[in-house]
C-alpha cells in the first residue's frame, strides 16, 4: 500500500494596513507538505498496527488517505446510559463483555451518560463502540492522547487482548505517544518521523519503542541511592 500525496493550504504571509481604520488586506502564501511512504499490509496476517509520530508529521493525513472508510472521526452520544448508545440490535451481554474486555469493568458507570465519564473511560467506550462496527478495519485517531501515560499503558494492554480475541477485526492506532507501542503489541509500526515501516518477524523480537527510535539516549541508571 504505497502513498505519495501533497497537502497544500494558504496562510497569510503579510499584513498591510490601509489609511481607513479597520480596513486591511492579507497577502496569501501557499504552503505544502509532501508525504511519501509504503505500508505493505495487504495480507491478512496482522491484526494490530500503529501509525506513530510527533504532532504535525502527517499521521492523520496518511490514515485518512489510506483508510477513508475505516477512519473513526467521533461517535454521537445522546442517551443517559452509554449502553443505549451502542448499535441497535446489540445484546446487553455482548456490550458489557466488550466493555470489560477493553478495561472498563464498572457496572455502575455503565449506567451513566457519556458526558459524566472520565477521559479514560470515554476512550474505552469509544474503542468498544468501534469494535462493534461491522467494518473489518478500524482506524482510531488520537489513541490514548487524552489520558495519563500509566492509564494509557494499562488500557493499551487490555485493548490489545480484546482485539486479538476478535480474529475478524483489524485495529490501527494513530498516536503521537511511542510508549503505547510496548503495551499494544502491534504486528507492524509505521513511524511518520522517518517514514519507515517495521513488521514483527513471526515469533521473533517484539516491536517496541526501543526499535523505532523513540527512546533517545539519556544516560545510564544510577541504581540505588541511599540518602
Amino acid at each position: 500500500m504505497d502513498f505519495d500525496f501533497v497537502n497544500s493550504w494558504s496562510e497569510p504571509e503579510s499584513f498591510r494596513a490601509q489609511s481607513v481604520v479597520g480596513s486591511f488586506t492579507l497577502d496569501d502564501v501557499k504552503l505544502e507538505k509532501h508525504f511519501k511512504g509504503s505500508l505493505p499490509i495487504e495480507g491478512d496476517d496482522w491484526q494490530i498496527g500503529i501509525i506513530v509520530g510527533r504532532s504535525g508529521s502527517g499521521k492523520s493525513s496518511i490514515a485518512k488517505r489510506l483508510f477513508p472508510d475505516a477512519y473513526i472521526t467521533g461517535f454521537e452520544y445522546t442517551h443517559q446510559c452509554i449502553l443505549d448508545d451502542f448499535p441497535e440490535g446489540s445484546e446487553t451481554s455482548e456490550i458489557t463483555h466488550l466493555l470489560c474486555s477493553v478495561g472498563f469493568a464498572s457496572p455502575p458507570d455503565w449506567l451513566k451518560a457519556y458526558s459524566c465519564l472520565s477521559q479514560g473511560e470515554k476512550m474505552r467506550v469509544d474503542i468498544a463502540r468501534a469494535l462493534c462496527l461491522p467494518q473489518k478495519v478500524v482506524v482510531f485517531d488520537e489513541f490514548t492522547s487524552v489520558v495519563d501515560r500509566e492509564v494509557a499503558k494499562i488500557a493499551s494492554y487490555a485493548i490489545s487482548k480484546a482485539i486479538k480475541r476478535q480474529r475478524d477485526k483489524k485495529f490501527i492506532a494513530v498516536t503521537c505517544h511511542y510508549d503505547v507501542v510496548d503495551w499494544l503489541d502491534p504486528d507492524w509500526v509505521f513511524c511518520t518521523g522517518t517514514m519507515v515501516f517495521d513488521r514483527k518477524k513471526g515469533l521473533g523480537r517484539p516491536l517496541s519503542s526501543r526499535f523505532i527510535g523513540a527512546a533517545l539516549p539519556c544516560g545510564k541508571c544510577f541504581g540505588s541511592i541511599i540518602i
